[in-house]
């Protein structure tokens, strides 16, 4: 199958609401992650012409929905990738906060659909199903939470999942309801998306591991009369130079320990999730193996779940990295780096101009004024027109 690469890239940041620090692995560096640094990174990503911001979910984080609400309203066209939890939640109450949200946000509400994958956090939360259980759950799920957010009356009596008279009120601003973003590697996890989901996430592999991925779950919802697009989750070391990025790559885990990385690789080892699975497999615990693709480095994958994978390089490199993954067909890119109120800054400042990005509403370029002895004396930045937010189409 021949597949145009994505022409235009959304390029998304990431609230760190489980911490933040310039180095990994250590209290060192360290900072407090409290509302007021939150409200500066989704302010920044903002006002820098980033998407949106994606908000982590699980019990080590504070809480997506409540933080989302919180910091929306210092924002203007930012939008928020919050969680919806099947088998955590019921579908009518996720879609009543999924309206509420979208309405106070004026349309800025994208929905990230996690199933879990920790067995341990699983069982804290009161779920004691089973990997592929989770996703017939899932699917029940969505049936509901589409259905009451287009507007439709439900009545469902499933496996797990029993609905009298649902019905909806107030409905979100993006309609049918606000797109739907979906992360599974495993077979149980696929078959759910290609029927359900408008975005289809991957961790951040090397791109012919991504092209495989990308190109099976198409060609399934080629069968069933759907087509989604696609993204990618992944951090950024970039600096002015290749080898400045490679340096700080090497001082972000120069703290972390032969120990904590044993720690950390075992917790991920008792994950029943095969994208953590996948990430882990690409070093192994390792630190001789960390750069399993040109400028894909493994490093924060020693003791970070998840998201394991940075595009390490000097502005060009990177950008012509994120254009293999657009070659393949990845659209959307969720991004971080460390410490992420800076390094929001760093790579708007040095890849944005390298990227074709969709146009967006009242963010202009910053002109400098430079005074007589060539020192910058003021930022000179006009006002555009109002105009109103675009909203994400949604394919059904």
């Amino acid at each position: 199958m021949t597949v145009a690469p994505a022409a235009k890239v959304k390029l998304l940041w990431f609230l760190p609401t489980h911490g933040d620090g310039r180095y990994l692995g250590t209290t060192t560096g360290g900072r407090e992650v409290n509302f007021s640094y939150l409200r500066q990174i989704a302010q920044a990503a903002d006002q820098l012409g980033y998407y949106g911001v994606l908000l982590p979910t699980g019990r080590s984080c504070e809480d997506s929905w409540v933080t989302a609400s919180a910091v929306a309203p210092w924002t203007e066209r930012l939008r928020y990738l919050v969680a919806v939890r099947p088998g955590l939640q019921s579908p009518t109450v996720a879609a009543r906060m999924t309206a509420t949200l979208d309405r106070v946000s004026n349309g800025r509400l994208l929905i990230n659909v996690v199933t879990g994958g920790d067995p341990v956090e699983n069982k804290g939360d009161g779920v004691y199903l089973d990997h592929d259980e989770r996703y017939v759950v899932t699917r029940e799920f969505l049936n509901v939470y589409r259905s009451l957010l287009a507007g439709e009356s439900v009545n469902v009596d499933g496996r797990h999942i029993r609905i009298e008279d649902g019905r909806l009120l107030f409905q979100p601003v993006q309609q049918p309801y606000p797109p739907l973003y979906f992360g599974g590697s495993s077979d149980a996890g696929i078959d759910v998306a290609v029927d359900t989901v408008d975005k289809y996430l991957t961790w951040g592999e090397p791109p012919a591991q991504v092209a495989d991925k990308v190109n099976r779950v198409r060609a399934l919802a080629a069968t069933r009369g759907r087509q989604l697009s696609f993204g990618i989750r992944l951090h950024v070391i970039v600096r002015e130079t290749n080898a400045e990025a490679w340096r700080a790559a090497d001082e972000l885990i120069s703290y972390v320990t032969d120990d904590t990385i044993a720690a950390a690789q075992k917790i991920f080892s008792r994950m029943d999730s095969v994208g953590q699975q996948r990430m882990a497999q690409l070093h192994g615990g390792r630190r001789d193996k960390l750069e399993i693709s040109p400028n894909l480095w493994g490093g924060v994958g020693l003791v970070r779940g998840g998201a394991g994978t940075a595009l390490v390089g000097d502005p060009d490199t990177v950008a012509a990295r994120i254009r293999e993954y657009q070659d393949i067909g990845i659209d959307t890119f969720i991004l971080s780096g460390y410490p992420h109120l800076e390094e929001a800054y760093r790579f708007a400042e040095l890849v944005f101009p390298l990227l074709s990005q969709p146009a967006r509403d009242k963010v202009d370029t910053i002109r400098l004024n430079t005074g007589p002895f060539g020192e910058t004396i003021a930022n000179e930045s006009r006002p555009t027109e109002a105009r109103p937010l675009q909203r994400e189409t949604v394919r059904s």
